[in-house]
């Protein structure tokens, strides 16, 4: 078989040679113009802008960029290098001038970073946005193409180049992802949640059915302590300032008995805008004494920033400290754990220790990140509320499964855990950091109501 006869004045772009196929998808004029633009602008634009940002801001964000065009761009060259192969004839010269316009954004918004800060409606949308999605989309497609060349081997090896081709339509899958992770991400799901606290439970940490409503529950259960938690928000270009404080607004009009904040509130957008975090937050302030919080591991990176935030806002920030609150239900006890990479056992051993369980307290422990509830000690917690995970990242949830990337890892992923008469609430979080990877996992905007 061969391919057909090259016209003058036409290139050819070529798909890689393990496929086993002749030249195919010949463009020309426009077409063929946007193919050598793409692989122009995803030069200067892994190139550039790297250097750019050492220069300005430093080496290590120098580092960062080149490392994330590094994974991008490599993938993105490599499917435009096969849409010939799959892609209808109409839709080439479209596809390849999104590329141009996805690689462009996406050297604008990391160079925009070098002097970060939240930025309007206009070129969140117009730039940051289309950016991320292109670095998400590169990534996948170089990880995908790369996973299939072993099949593609075989299959010419085996049946022969024709049979091969038979393969080249699963090139757009990750493209698919990309689009249906934006999907994902771009609106966390309204839920209410509800926990029943035990006396006993297994021995070794195991997820445990929790009940999850789409809409109010309408059965009566008694004594239940409504619990907002809002985590992982980080606000920057996928979280503006309006819209989070648009959703805590709406979930604060639940009338929570708690607000309990459990960290990760900024990215490097939203570390550069001074008071961006008081602003969102702002729906908090006539329930500011039933609201705790805790810093997450980016907090860390700009502490004064969040504390800023939630003290204009009268939220109490503990920092391996407790809190007692009254509530309807009876008095609570909550210790707020900062994060810690490294001793995690010993820290939270001496924070509990410090802070030993309350006579007549409902015991909640605010802990960021959910694998170190493996340090806690057994019993000692009634409840404890994390995020960290944004549940998983890629799974099966949206499917109704639980199931995540993070399943049978040390990472609690999602969800209500026990180990003995402890529970862990992972919370899917409210927001996500940088590109929109949230694959079958959408995030969260919950109230628990927690059946004591």
């Amino acid at each position: 078989m061969s391919g057909p006869p090259r016209d003058s004045g036409e290139s050819c772009i070529r798909g890689p040679a393990i496929t086993g196929l002749p030249p195919r998808g010949y463009l020309p004029g426009v077409t063929s113009l946007l193919a050598q633009s793409f692989q122009a602008l995803a030069a200067v634009v892994a190139v550039g802008v790297p250097i750019y940002a050492g220069f300005v801001r430093g080496r290590t964000y120098g580092i960062f960029t080149g490392v994330v065009l590094a994974f991008a761009v490599p993938g993105a060259i490599w499917v435009q290098t096969r849409l010939p192969l799959w892609c209808p004839e109409p839709l080439l010269a479209p596809a390849l001038a999104l590329g141009c316009l996805g690689v462009v954004a996406a050297g604008l918004h990391l160079g925009h970073l070098v002097q970060a800060r939240l930025r309007g409606r206009v070129f969140r949308f117009a730039v940051s946005v289309p950016g991320q999605v292109f670095v998400a989309a590169g990534f996948m497609s170089g990880v995908w193409l790369l996973g299939l060349l072993p099949l593609r081997a075989l299959v010419t090896w085996t049946l022969g180049s024709e049979a091969a081709a038979w393969l080249d339509p699963l090139d757009v899958l990750p493209l698919v992802v990309a689009i249906a992770s934006v999907v994902t991400s771009a609106r966390p799901q309204r839920e209410f949640v509800r926990i029943r606290l035990g006396r006993s439970g297994p021995k070794k940490l195991t997820r445990v059915p929790v009940e999850r409503h789409r809409r109010a529950p309408t059965q009566d259960v008694g004594t239940a302590l409504r619990l907002l938690q809002i985590t992982d928000p980080h606000l920057g270009p996928w979280q503006s300032v309006e819209r989070l404080r648009r959703r805590v607004e709406e979930l604060a009009s639940r009338e929570p008995h708690l607000v309990l904040l459990t960290g990760d509130f900024l990215t490097m957008e939203g570390r550069g805008s001074a008071g961006a975090l008081a602003a969102a937050l702002a729906p908090l302030q006539p329930h500011a004494e039933r609201c705790f919080a805790i810093f997450g591991n980016h907090d860390h990176e700009a502490p004064d920033e969040v504390r800023h935030g939630l003290e204009a806002n009268g939220i109490r920030l503990l920092v391996d400290e407790e809190a007692t609150a009254k509530t309807p239900v009876g008095d609570v006890q909550i210790v707020g754990a900062d994060y810690r990479f490294r001793d995690r056992g010993e820290h939270l051993e001496t924070l509990l220790g410090r802070y030993p369980r309350r006579p007549d307290h409902l015991r909640l422990l605010l802990l960021h990140d959910p694998s170190a509830f493996h340090h806690v000690p057994d019993d000692d917690v009634d409840l404890t509320l994390s995020g960290h995970t944004h549940g998983g990242q890629v799974g099966l949830v949206s499917l109704g499964l639980d199931w995540t990337v993070l399943s049978g890892t040390r990472w609690p992923d999602h969800g209500l855990f026990a180990r003995g008469s402890s529970r862990l609430y992972v919370h899917r979080g409210t927001g996500f950091y940088g590109f929109p990877l949230r694959v079958g996992v959408p995030g969260e905007a919950s109230i628990l109501e927690l059946i004591v």
